[in-house]
């Protein structure tokens, strides 16, 4: 049996990311809430991680690798971090490119370098 499908287009990759009820973004916006921290996406960085997953020609499946690679830091490091409340990503950190953007309860940005060179 043959069966052949249509790539999906980059607003139903973003939608998949986004819209069902375990979908990924939320997935992990639970995780880092265990531990008080908010997780943001910006519309442009779904964006730019559905536009990877159509170059690499991965579809919905590459997704997952693609956010995962983006979150793997944020994952072991964000948690660890009492004064990170709040922990965005943007375009260039889905891009490998710049690291997120942290922010403390007050909404002053707290330097991701300084927690990495204090842990190591």
């Amino acid at each position: 049996m043959l069966a052949s499908a249509e790539p999906l287009s980059k607003s139903q990759l973003v939608a998949v990311l986004t819209q069902p009820r375990n979908a990924l973004v939320r997935q992990y916006q639970r995780l880092l809430a265990l531990d008080n921290v908010e997780l943001v996406f910006t519309d442009e960085s779904l964006s730019v991680a559905a536009e990877e997953a159509m170059k690499h020609e991965t579809g919905a499946r590459g997704l997952r690798t693609i956010i995962e690679r983006t979150l793997l830091d944020v994952m072991y490091e964000v948690p660890s971090l009492p004064d990170v409340c709040r922990c965005v990503i943007n375009a260039d950190t889905v891009r490998g490119q710049a690291p997120p953007l942290l922010f403390n309860r007050a909404g002053l940005t707290v330097a991701w370098d300084n927690h990495l060179e204090k842990a190591a």
